[in-house]
């Protein structure tokens, strides 16, 4: 018997969780911006998922009640710490000319620094909803805060996204002057 199936005793749920893996870690990497904290944090979730999957009411609810856990333990990992942790971008891109890899890397990374740069609340509402496709509800659920609260949060978060980054990519164009090709 493997260690899974002893804490596990649905193979339905117990596929779920591990078909979650993938979500978990997006997530947990946009919140913390560490791969290796990332894989531990969905690591300890997944964890806990196995251990109470009794708590489980309605199968249906599986990705909310994960998503909850990964955030309770997201808010454990924060209280420990009372830090942030840097993060190392790497970024991997394949068949691609060195022109189009540079606009792009500029164009994630700049996305990744306004993210980065909001307030932690708002950052986990629009990587939730924006990310991983997450109902209002859900998020509400998964936060637990108001919906009325995660859509204010969201709300202001794309408003503040938005103006860094028109802000942002008219200073970029301002300072890389376009080239022209000379024969």
């Amino acid at each position: 018997m493997k260690m899974v199936d002893w804490f596990c005793h649905s193979s339905e749920i117990k596929e779920q969780i591990e078909e979650s893996r993938e979500r978990l870690y997006r997530v947990a990497y946009s919140w913390s911006h560490d791969s290796d904290l990332a894989d531990d944090l969905v690591q300890e979730t997944v964890i806990k998922a196995f251990r109470n999957n009794r708590q489980l009411r309605d199968v249906k609810a599986i990705n909310s009640w994960l998503f909850r856990i990964l955030y309770n333990c997201w808010c454990d990992h924060l209280r420990s710490k009372k830090d942030t942790v840097s993060y190392d971008d790497n970024l991997r891109y394949h068949h691609q000319s060195p022109e189009n890899l540079t606009a792009n890397l500029e164009t994630v990374t700049l996305v990744q620094n306004s993210i980065e740069a909001l307030p932690e609340r708002q950052r986990q509402v629009i990587t939730l909803v924006a990310m991983e496709g997450f109902s209002y509800g859900e998020v509400a659920e998964i936060l637990d805060i108001p919906i009325g609260t995660v859509m204010s949060r969201l709300c202001r978060a794309r408003n503040t996204l938005t103006k860094r980054l028109k802000k942002s990519s008219r200073m970029i164009r301002n300072i890389n002057p376009a080239l022209r090709r000379v024969k």
